[in-house]
């Protein structure tokens, strides 16, 4: 199965040294692997899970994608665009109850021609059962399903492509994690002795251990050692923030120009950071930060 190619993509995408007294105070190197910079539509994680499962929906014969998100889920918003470009119609199924006027990120996929569903949260949760599945069947013909987040099989091949276009010598890599494919797909694929932390965006994201080990097994056919995931660093939940996280994200550009992204990629960083400021990582360490996408909470 061939991957499909979008026009404009940025790849591979750049790898950046951030300047920041905290980290040289530390020892410790920061390279951004700027996958926000992918494609303006289509950024960053949300492109490689993407990637190998539009072509499946290619190869199947499909005309129809459905997936699952919350209200400020980047991938909602990645599918629509991915549909708009390909020619599929999209289905969206909303976790909870309609909201109007709609956010950036639901406008944005209903702009590009995104069909909006609601579950309420208790179906919500049972999304995988086949009786749900079924009952959206009846309700929107057939389709090809891509799961929450887009982490599947498929996702974790387009995922583990990130790490072969580090050209740069590293010790750790970190990425936000909300379902768990991107850290799943890069630590399966990474050179010896390096390891991967994913920083969960979630309120009691324990579960994303499994999530994780249940990715790789079924991709893979094994588990990885080399990867852990930090659990003290959701503000509160998805799509949560706070007064700290807001002051990070303001002192973070001024610093570095670079706006964060607040629902997955700020967590991470400012995750980043506290953990070094308390010397998790031994001076000398240089350490990739994956920037799985801009931020969209202000656009349109």
């Amino acid at each position: 199965m061939s991957a499909v190619q979008a026009p404009g993509l940025h790849l591979p995408s750049p790898l950046t040294e951030i300047d920041d007294d905290r980290l040289s105070a530390a020892g410790v190197r920061v390279l951004l692997k700027r996958d926000d910079l992918i494609h303006p539509e289509l950024p960053g994680n949300k492109w490689r899970k993407l990637k190998y499962n539009l072509a499946a929906a290619r190869d199947e014969g499909a005309h129809r994608l459905l997936t699952f998100g919350g209200a400020y889920s980047n991938h909602i918003r990645a599918v629509a665009a991915a549909g708009k470009i390909f020619g599929f119609d999209t289905i969206g199924v909303i976790r909870g109850e309609e909201h109007l006027p709609l956010n950036p990120s639901l406008r944005f996929a209903v702009e590009r021609g995104m069909r909006l569903t609601y579950l309420d949260r208790t179906t919500y949760r049972a999304k995988t059962n086949p009786t749900v599945i079924d009952h959206l069947r009846q309700q929107f013909g057939d389709f090809y399903l891509i799961p929450e987040g887009g982490s599947n099989a498929l996702a974790l091949r387009g995922c583990a492509e990130l790490v072969e276009e580090i050209d740069q010598d590293f010790d750790v890599i970190c990425c936000a994690s909300g379902t768990g494919g991107t850290l799943a797909g890069i630590s399966a694929t990474l050179p010896p002795s390096r390891t991967a932390i994913g920083f969960s965006v979630l309120r009691g994201g324990d579960f994303l251990r499994d999530d994780v080990a249940s990715l790789q097994r079924y991709a893979y056919g094994r588990v990885a050692e080399n990867w852990s995931i930090e659990t003290d660093y959701h503000f509160g939940g998805f799509a949560k923030t706070n007064d700290t996280l807001r002051g990070f994200i303001d002192d973070f550009e001024s610093r570095h120009g670079l706006r964060l992204e607040w629902v997955y990629v700020a967590k991470m960083m400012y995750g980043l950071f506290d953990l070094i400021k308390k010397r998790r990582f031994r001076s000398g360490t240089t350490v990739v930060a994956v920037i799985t996408g801009p931020d969209f909470s202000t656009d349109g």
